[in-house]
């Protein structure tokens, strides 16, 4: 996991960590994980569509 991350920082994209969620699809689905690797062009985008706020709002509703 360790090298995956130092590779991954070299190249185009960029390694996120933490608890990160997506929002809830129509069909009641969404997607949850520690780690993300993400474009470093849409990293704003992603941290706006992808973030932990998400988290709270589901779990809040579980």
């Amino acid at each position: 996991m360790i090298i995956l991350v130092t590779v991954t920082n070299c190249t185009t994209h960029t390694v996120k960590l933490g608890k990160k969620c997506t929002t809830v699809a129509e069909n009641n689905t969404y997607e949850k994980s520690y780690v993300w690797i993400v474009k470093k062009e849409t990293v704003s985008a992603f941290d706006q569509k992808i973030n932990e706020d998400n988290c709270s709002k589901i779990e809040g509703k579980i």
